[in-house]
């Protein structure tokens, strides 16, 4: 759970994408432990000014550690890219050369039981990635939605084919008892599914869970207007950068990208997505479902 064992995803590619220019200013709206704000920033050189933003306070105090050897500007905020335009007028920043959004969950922050993520380390369901704010957790939906909104949540952000079995099982339990802890909702969910049911390499709980934290943490509404207040952000030439790990995102960014350069002369830089190569995956598993997608502000 520190800043050494975090490997930032496809570092080549992202830096090759976003061509930063030496002395420019470039925001990771995705900060995390900050590996790919270390690349951008030896990119930027001495005379830049790199922008971190996290809804995370723990990624952020990681991350400035991580930072502290550079010698540029470097600011660190506190919130979601999806309000970068207040971000950078409070720093008075007018427009910027490149914006990086890594949509990947920290392993840290699956590790840390404490935060509700996965069902390998059992802790309460909360899944918020702002444990500060005052919104609801993975515990508050499970145990207050109705069927058919649970169903809903599960089919459409996980893509989960037996939502109706999971969100009849969930409803059934709570009205035994309240559903609390990962652990609990994981065996929930694996008695519902069928005998025999897997999914492949992954976890058959796997995607009830990524549905929940993606509903808890309304991240296809930030990405969707996250992804508009960044390229309005984007000096003429500047560079939005977006790596994803599961269907849902890279459909709403290929999607967005297509409205931008119809709409706002915006140049598509990857007309199909980039992926990790072999010995990067073989070398960091996590990298195996990233797709990179770019756009450049004509």
């Amino acid at each position: 759970m520190n800043e050494i064992s975090h490997v930032p995803v496809m570092p080549k590619e992202a830096l090759e994408l976003l061509r930063l220019p030496q002395g420019g200013v470039a925001v990771d709206g995705t900060l995390g432990l900050g590996g790919h704000a270390f690349l951008m920033a030896q990119a930027l050189g001495p005379h830049g000014h790199l922008i971190g933003i996290d809804r995370d306070s723990a990624s952020l105090g990681l991350a400035q550690k991580k930072l502290a050897s550079l010698i540029l500007k470097i600011d660190l905020l506190k919130g979601s890219f999806s309000t970068l335009d207040k971000f950078l007028a409070g720093l008075k920043v007018s427009a910027v050369d490149g914006i990086l959004l890594d949509l990947g969950i920290s392993s840290f922050q699956l590790d840390d039981g404490q935060r509700g993520f996965a069902f390998s380390h059992d802790g309460p369901l909360d899944m918020r990635m702002d444990i500060e704010a005052q919104g609801m957790s993975a515990a508050d939906l499970v145990n207050t939605l109705k069927q058919a909104e649970l169903e809903k949540i599960i089919s459409e952000y996980g893509e989960e084919r037996f939502a109706r079995r999971i969100a009849e099982a969930i409803v059934m339990q709570r009205s035994r008892a309240k559903i609390t802890t990962t652990k609990g909702l994981a065996d929930i969910i694996l008695r519902a599914l069928p005998k025999g049911y897997t999914r492949g390499r992954i976890h058959p709980a796997t995607r009830a869970f990524q549905a929940l934290r993606i509903a808890v943490n309304e991240e296809l509404e930030a990405l969707s207007l996250g992804l508009e207040v960044c390229f309005r952000a984007l000096k003429k030439g500047g560079r939005l950068c977006v790596i994803s790990f599961h269907s849902l995102e890279d459909r709403l960014v290929k999607n967005k990208f297509k409205s931008l350069g119809f709409e706002q002369e915006g140049v598509i830089l990857t007309k199909r997505p980039l992926v990790a190569s072999d010995e990067e995956c073989k070398e960091n598993p996590r990298a195996r479902s990233a797709k990179m997608r770019g756009i450049e502000k004509a």
